[in-house]
């Protein structure tokens, strides 16, 4: 199988898998005050300093999570009811990861009021728009880098601009890991206290870590009211018995992947770039989606006018590719993309979308299989050869 679905998850990695299985043989619960706890104790917080390194915060600002939905939930549900001032506004751009909508959904059924931002034509936020919406909401979020067609967010502006709204802002970075450099030091800045930047969510399953870890990076500053209830652990916003091996693993694969990070994201980059002109040479109508240059190195969003992406995904996948046609979290659910609606197009348009993404394993190997079956997908997915050339 060439596996051209690294945004879903990548394979994990070698060095994490020993990671993990070195330390889910120690006995003891972190939480313990003998001996064993003790030990389990320290790996523990070793791997949450090694995490926080990466991320340029503070050891204690790191909270390790079940992966990304969990983080996100946390963040801002964990906002919304901290709220003390009765804000109710909620600023939400169009484009976001199920996890965040689906979230505020719920929040909203709870009396929250919706500030939706709408995205530009590449996806992108405008951080005039989004900045317009925040006085005097009670929290705000953003993507890094949309994960369906991988346009990168000017983060930084999005932070400063809720810094000086005096807005909460949570930044989803789970589709960033790996590929950008993350400092929540630096996004923070001189950001006033519970203001600005005070919660960013990644995953561990992104970068090579096992499924059923991840992070939530809060600052000390920051007033979140705890899902979990049931024990102090992690300054009391996260209650449960802590996953050592999980921390340990997510600490090697988010090393390993910032060591790899630019030399990967250069090589990624060019494949996707053979890809992209390859699939437009065979399939002269396939556009690519999202910012041209401005995406995540190894993200590949195009629009097959005309053909059903599930059946596009069929086809591939009988020709021995994985890709998909959108966020995995909506795998297996026959509905438009919304982030391509809300980026314009019409609903014809979003059932028409794959999403290729490379990742640490992709080769030449993966991208000439692509090739050698677009065209004649495309002819099939479509009813007929309009377009597409073998």
């Amino acid at each position: 199988m060439h596996y051209l679905d690294h945004a879903a998850t990548t394979p994990l990695r070698p060095e994490a898998r020993d990671a993990w299985l070195a330390a889910s043989e120690l006995v003891g619960n972190a939480s313990s005050t003998h001996g064993a706890g003790q030990d389990a104790r320290r790996i523990l917080e070793e791997s949450r300093e090694r995490v926080a390194a990466v991320l340029d915060a503070d050891p204690i600002e790191v909270v390790f999570t079940s992966g990304g939905t969990e983080s996100i939930n946390l963040a801002l549900q964990g906002l919304w009811h901290a709220r003390a001032d009765g804000t109710d506004g909620i600023v939400l751009p169009d484009a976001e990861h199920h996890a965040t909508m689906d979230t505020v959904a719920a929040l909203a059924a709870d009396g929250a009021f919706v500030r939706a931002v709408p995205v530009r034509a590449d996806g992108s936020i405008s951080s005039s728009d989004f900045a317009e919406r925040l006085p005097g909401a009670a929290l705000a979020t953003a993507l890094v880098a949309n994960n369906e067609v991988g346009t990168i967010n000017d983060a930084p502006s999005l932070t400063s601009a809720a810094a000086s709204a005096g807005t909460p802002l949570h930044l989803d970075a789970v589709a960033a890991l790996g590929h950008l450099p993350l400092s929540f030091r630096n996004l923070r800045g001189a950001a006033d206290a519970g203001t600005g930047l005070v919660a960013l969510s990644v995953a561990g399953h992104k970068i090579g870590a096992p499924v059923g870890v991840g992070a939530l990076v809060v600052a000390r500053t920051a007033k979140l009211t705890a899902l979990l209830r049931g024990g102090a652990q992690q300054r009391g916003l996260r209650a449960g018995t802590q996953d050592v091996a999980g921390a340990v693993a997510f600490a090697t694969a988010i090393e390993l992947a910032e060591q790899e990070r630019e030399g990967e994201s250069l090589r990624l980059g060019t494949l996707r770039d053979r890809l992209v002109s390859g699939i437009r040479s065979r399939v002269p109508a396939a556009e690519l989606l999202g910012a041209p240059r401005d995406r995540l190195p190894g993200n590949a969003h195009l629009l097959f006018p005309g053909a059903v992406g599930e059946s596009l995904l069929f086809l591939l996948d009988v020709a021995g590719v994985a890709a998909s046609t959108g966020s995995a979290c909506q795998a297996g659910v026959a509905e438009p993309s919304h982030v391509v609606i809300a980026m314009g197009r019409d609903e014809k348009d979003a059932r028409s979308v794959l999403r290729f993404t490379l990742g640490r394993t992709s080769t030449e190997a993966d991208v000439d299989a692509v090739l050698r079956a677009i065209a004649e997908a495309y002819v099939r997915a479509s009813g007929s050869g309009t377009g597409a050339r073998s």
